[in-house]
């Protein structure tokens, strides 16, 4: 299973360690399902890791947040979009879609009911966090 995660999930799954973001967080460590991204989702989550907010919420240091962006790097499959898409009125959403379309996706995991609105671009299902902790349950885990 290929999916992209939104900024959002990663950041929520960080921020509390219970519930649906923090479990997908950890399926993916496990090697539950392949992760999709791209260098400006790398980009859009090292710029949010590192508002003072959201470092205050997590804890993180600047080298936890290095961390982080490395072990996504090194483990998720980073696709170079080809195509540039004007779906979503935020461009950042747009990134997502191009990503998860690049990678061949079958999910995007998002808490944002914009994405979400759309339920699904092409072949790729737009799903909750919750939605997509729930398919990844029940999906028969490989021997």
């Amino acid at each position: 299973m290929r999916v992209v995660l939104d900024t959002n999930v990663i950041v929520s799954g960080v921020i509390s360690p219970a519930g649906p973001p923090d479990a997908i967080l950890r399926a993916w460590r496990r090697g539950s399902f392949q992760l999709i991204t791209s260098a400006p989702l790398l980009v859009e989550l090292a710029d949010v890791l590192a508002r003072p907010r959201i470092r205050k919420r997590t804890g993180f240091t600047s080298a936890d947040e290095a961390a982080l962006i490395a072990e996504l790097s090194d483990t998720a499959i980073i696709v170079a979009p080809d195509e540039r898409l004007a779906v979503l009125t935020d461009p950042d959403d747009n990134r997502l879609l191009e990503a998860a379309l690049a990678g061949h996706a079958d999910y995007l995991v998002s808490g944002d009911t914009i994405v979400l609105g759309l339920a699904s671009f092409r072949e790729v299902q737009l799903v909750t966090p919750a939605r997509f902790l729930a398919l990844l349950t029940a999906e028969p885990q490989a021997d």
